[in-house]
């Protein structure tokens, strides 16, 4: 059954915010966010959408110790961007991986960092049984299909991954995002952004309803500081991961005196590793350190049958990525 709704595109951010704080049954669209997709599958059901494609929130802007990038620039013109491959390869590494070239230039930064869950349950409305959809309904998952499902920051009501590549090494970098509302700007570190499920898996950010991410802000690491983004799936393209790792080393000759790692594919929000930094800086890198920072990483990990498997690969994931950082043999 074909839902009609209204449709509007502002000249000004001020009025699409506005436009949204005013009615609960408005939304925003913007490429990244599956808004469309998750309107046709009957999972959501807006009365209006502000379409925010056209404002001028696009661009890239560098600072001396940061990279500002408006929330409308594409993951493809970010992966293009030379001081981002120069300086942090892993943020980059995570955008060509996380979508083909079509996406890529479709997709918006800003619109990535708000997709929702791929869960298949959340995503199939005749799944009656789904706390994110239908707070207080229940989780399908936790006795389902469970293989894509996370297994740090689980709660007994969702276990729901989120999905995002370049949040990964975002959530390790402390990026900044930029947030206009209707009482006007805000910033919250990535690593505050999102909300683990708990007992209200239904809200999933700080974002309130009608404020919009308008940039992000991407502080660059010291010259010299090695990253890489490694993504495991089950096969090489169109695939989420089922772990992956975004590490980056700073050395003082052997010694490693700085770690930032992020995990993908094994927690309900990026997952920023503050164990294993803590086991890796100040420390000679090599290979049993190594394995002690992924212990560490994966301490406290909940499993179910279908995710069991994820502990050890995520273990091995780190570890391997951890090894081409520091160029040590694998």
């Amino acid at each position: 059954m074909m839902r009609p709704f209204e449709y509007v595109r502002p000249a000004e951010t001020e009025q699409a915010v506005a436009a949204v704080t005013a009615d609960p049954k408005t939304s925003f669209l913007a490429g990244g966010t599956t808004q469309l997709d998750l309107m046709k599958d009957g999972v959501l059901d807006p009365e209006r959408l502000v379409d925010i494609t056209r404002l001028p929130l696009k661009g890239i802007m560098h600072a001396e110790s940061s990279v500002h990038v408006g929330a409308l620039t594409t993951m493809e013109e970010l992966a293009a961007d030379a001081v981002l491959r120069e300086r942090l390869p892993f943020v980059r590494e995570a955008l060509l991986l996380g979508a083909s070239t079509q996406l890529r230039n479709m997709a918006t930064i800003g619109g990535n960092l708000l997709q929702r869950a791929r869960c298949r349950y959340f995503r199939d409305p005749t799944v009656g049984a789904c706390n994110k959809r239908d707070p207080g309904s229940g989780c399908a998952a936790i006795t389902g299909f469970q293989r894509m499902h996370a297994i740090l920051g689980t709660s007994d009501q969702c276990i729901a991954l989120h999905a995002s590549d370049v949040a990964i090494p975002f959530v390790a970098l402390d990026v900044i995002v930029h947030i206009q509302g209707q009482d006007g700007p805000r910033s919250v570190p990535l690593t505050r952004f999102y909300r683990e499920p708990g007992s209200t898996p239904d809200i999933e950010n700080v974002l309130n309803h009608g404020e919009l991410i308008t940039e992000v802000e991407i502080p660059l690491l010291p010259e010299g500081t090695r990253s890489h983004y490694l993504k495991v799936r089950d096969r090489v393209s169109y695939e989420f991961a089922l772990t992956s790792a975004g590490v980056a080393l700073d050395f003082e000759g052997d010694t490693i005196r700085d770690a930032r790692i992020g995990l993908g594919g094994v927690g309900t929000v990026p997952w920023r590793a503050w164990g294993a930094e803590e086991v890796l800086r100040g420390a000679p890198a090599g290979d049993e350190r190594f394995r002690m920072a992924a212990e560490a990483a994966l301490e406290g990990a909940q499993t179910l049958p279908g995710t069991a498997f994820k502990v050890d690969l995520a273990k091995r994931t780190l570890v391997r990525t951890l090894e081409t950082v520091a160029g040590a043999p694998s």
